[in-house]
C-alpha cells in the first residue's frame, strides 16, 4: 500500500479482499494469491492477509474488490460515493476501507477520521482501564485496610494472653523455687538421718561379725563331736549288720533244711493259676506266668521297666490291645499276633508273670486249645462275663503289697483295678514296645 493504514480499516479491507478473491474464477485469481485462494475462508483473512493487503495496492485487484463491494454492498457503496457521504452512524474504518477501495474523493480524510476514531476509542479505552484498575486498587486497599485492622486487633489479644501467660509462669517459678527449698531442706536431713543410720549399721555389722567368729567357733566344736559320734554310730553298726547277717544265714539254712525235708517243690500255685483252674476246668488246665509295672502313654520301654520289677503280675486286656493294634485281622489273627509278640517280650523276663484276659463273648464259639506262649497264661471270660470282670477278679485274688499291672486303656477297667490296688498302663505302651 502507498501509505499506511490504520489496523483496524487494514483490517477491513483484507476482509473485502478475501471475499472477492472466493468469488473470482480461477483465470481471474493474480499469480500472488493463488496459494492463498487454496485457504479455508476462515484461515485466508489470518493467514492470508499480507498477500492480499499488497495484491490491493495493485490497481487490478483492487478494482475487482470495488467491483465485489458496488455488488454485495451496493447501499454502503452508494452512500460512501454521494455527494452527502456515509450515513453518521457507520462505523468510521469500515466507511474509509470501502472509500479506500473505491478511490473516492476525500478518502484520505475517511482514514484519517477512522484513525482519530480509533484514537479516540484506544484513549477511551485505556481511560477506561485505568478507572478500573484505580476502583480495584481502592477496594483492595480497603480490603488490606480491614485485614491489617483485624490483624492488629488479634496481635493485641495475643500480646495480652502472652503477658498473662508470662505472668502466670512467673507465679508458677516462684511455687517452684519455694517446692525447691523445701525439698533441699528434706534431702539435707534424710541426709542426715542416712548418715545416722549408716553410723548404726556399721556398729550392728561389727557385732554380727564379733557373733558370726563366735558361732563359727561353735560349729567347729559341733564338727568335731558330729565326726566322733559318726565313727561311734559306724562301729555299733559294723556290730549290728554282723548279727543280722548271722541270723539271716541261720534262718535261710533252716528253710532250705525244712524244703529237703518236706520235698517242696521250688515254685508252689499263684492265685491267678487257682482262678484259671476254677474257670476253665480240667480239660484246659493253667496256661502259664509271669508280670509288669506301670507308667505314662506309649513308651516302649515302660514295658521294660515293669517287668523288671520283682515279683510283679502284668495282667493284659487282650482285645483291647489287639484291636487297637491289628484291628483289620479277624480274631483268631488277633490273638496270635499278640501271644507270638509276648513270648518274645517274656523271654527276655522269665521272672515276671504275665497273664492275658480274652473277652468269650467276642467269638462266637469259646476257643479250645490256643496256643500259648511259654510263660505267658491265657484265660477267657466265663459264659455269661465279659473279659472286664475277670481282669478285675484277678487283681482282687492278689494278695495285698503284691504290684500289680494292668494294660489296658479301657478308663473304666483302669478306675476299677486302681480301686483293688493295681496300677494300670496304656495298650499303646504295649503295642509300642512289640512293634521295636
Amino acid at each position: 500500500m502507498s501509505e499506511p493504514l490504520p489496523a483496524p480499516v487494514r483490517q477491513h479491507v483484507v476482509e473485502l479482499a478475501a471475499h472477492t478473491l472466493a468469488d473470482l474464477s480461477e483465470a481471474e485469481v493474480p499469480s500472488s494469491l493463488i496459494a492463498v485462494r487454496r485457504f479455508t475462508p476462515s484461515k485466508r483473512v489470518r493467514l492470508g492477509a499480507l498477500p492480499l493487503a499488497a495484491a490491493v495496492d495493485g490497481d487490478t485487484f483492487r478494482a475487482r474488490v470495488a467491483e465485489w463491494i458496488r455488488r454485495h454492498q451496493p447501499e454502503l457503496a452508494e452512500a460512501v460515493e454521494s455527494a452527502q457521504g456515509p450515513p453518521p452512524a457507520a462505523p468510521p474504518e469500515k466507511v474509509a476501507a470501502v472509500a479506500y477501495l473505491l478511490r473516492v474523493s476525500g478518502w484520505r480524510e475517511l482514514v484519517e477520521a477512522a484513525a482519530a476514531s480509533t484514537s479516540e476509542d484506544e484513549a477511551r479505552h485505556r481511560a477506561d482501564e485505568a478507572d478500573r484498575t484505580i476502583l480495584r486498587l481502592t477496594e483492595q486497599l480497603a480490603t488490606s485496610a480491614r485485614v491489617a485492622a483485624a490483624e492488629g486487633e488479634r496481635l493485641r489479644a495475643q500480646v495480652a494472653t502472652a503477658r498473662a501467660d508470662a505472668d502466670e509462669v512467673r507465679r508458677r517459678l516462684r511455687a517452684s523455687g519455694d517446692r525447691v527449698r523445701r525439698a533441699q531442706e528434706t534431702a539435707d536431713a534424710s541426709v542426715s538421718a542416712a548418715r545416722t543410720e549408716r553410723d548404726e549399721a556399721l556398729a550392728a555389722a561389727r557385732e554380727a561379725e564379733a557373733e558370726t567368729r563366735r558361732l563359727r567357733t561353735r560349729i567347729g566344736e559341733l564338727e568335731s563331736a558330729l565326726t566322733g559320734a559318726r565313727r561311734d554310730t559306724r562301729e555299733s553298726r559294723s556290730v549290728g549288720d554282723a548279727r543280722l547277717r548271722v541270723l539271716l544265714d541261720t534262718l535261710m539254712g533252716a528253710a532250705n533244711g525244712v524244703r529237703r525235708e518236706l520235698d517242696l517243690p521250688p515254685t508252689a500255685g499263684r492265685p491267678a493259676d487257682l482262678h484259671a483252674r476254677a474257670h476253665d476246668g480240667p480239660s484246659h488246665g493253667p496256661h502259664a506266668f509271669v508280670g509288669a509295672r506301670g507308667r505314662p502313654d506309649d513308651d516302649p520301654t515302660l514295658l521294660d521297666e515293669v517287668l523288671a520289677v520283682p515279683g510283679v503280675h502284668l495282667i493284659i486286656d487282650g482285645y483291647n490291645v489287639t484291636k487297637r493294634g491289628y484291628g483289620q485281622l479277624p480274631l483268631h489273627s488277633q490273638r496270635e499276633r499278640l501271644l507270638s509278640g509276648l513270648g518274645a517280650l517274656v523271654g527276655r523276663h522269665p521272672d515276671s508273670e504275665v497273664t492275658v484276659v480274652f473277652d468269650a463273648t467276642a467269638v462266637v464259639a469259646r476257643p479250645v486249645g490256643v496256643a500259648m506262649p511259654r510263660g505267658v497264661r491265657v484265660l477267657f471270660s466265663r459264659p455269661g462275663r465279659l473279659a472286664d470282670e475277670e481282669i478285675v477278679r484277678l487283681v482282687k485274688l492278689e494278695p495285698q503289697g503284691r504290684p500289680v499291672v494292668v494294660v489296658t486303656s479301657d478308663r473304666e477297667v483302669v478306675d476299677n483295678c486302681a480301686a483293688a490296688g493295681a496300677r494300670a498302663v496304656p495298650s499303646a505302651a504295649l503295642l509300642a514296645r512289640l512293634d521295636r
